[in-house]
């Protein structure tokens, strides 16, 4: 008994080729937009905490709001 097999119905893989500029570009783009993103919600997090929680963290008030200050692109 021998497999018959059909080209035409068989799904062309794209496993195995190297993906497109334009594919490395946006999924590079989409990382930094997301790491943006999460600095800008732990910013906001870490408005929230209280000095004694803050204390424990070794951090002053006066460096949240050093921290809060700087727009979400910045480290």
């Amino acid at each position: 008994m021998t497999a018959r097999t059909a080209s035409h119905t068989v799904p062309v893989s794209r496993f195995g080729r190297r993906p497109s500029p334009f594919m490395i570009l946006r999924r590079a783009h989409l990382r930094l937009l997301a790491r943006w993103y999460d600095r800008h919600l732990q910013r906001l997090d870490v408005a929230e905490i209280d000095e004694h929680l803050l204390r424990d963290l070794g951090l002053t008030p006066q460096d949240v709001r050093r921290e809060c200050a700087k727009s979400f692109w910045q480290a």
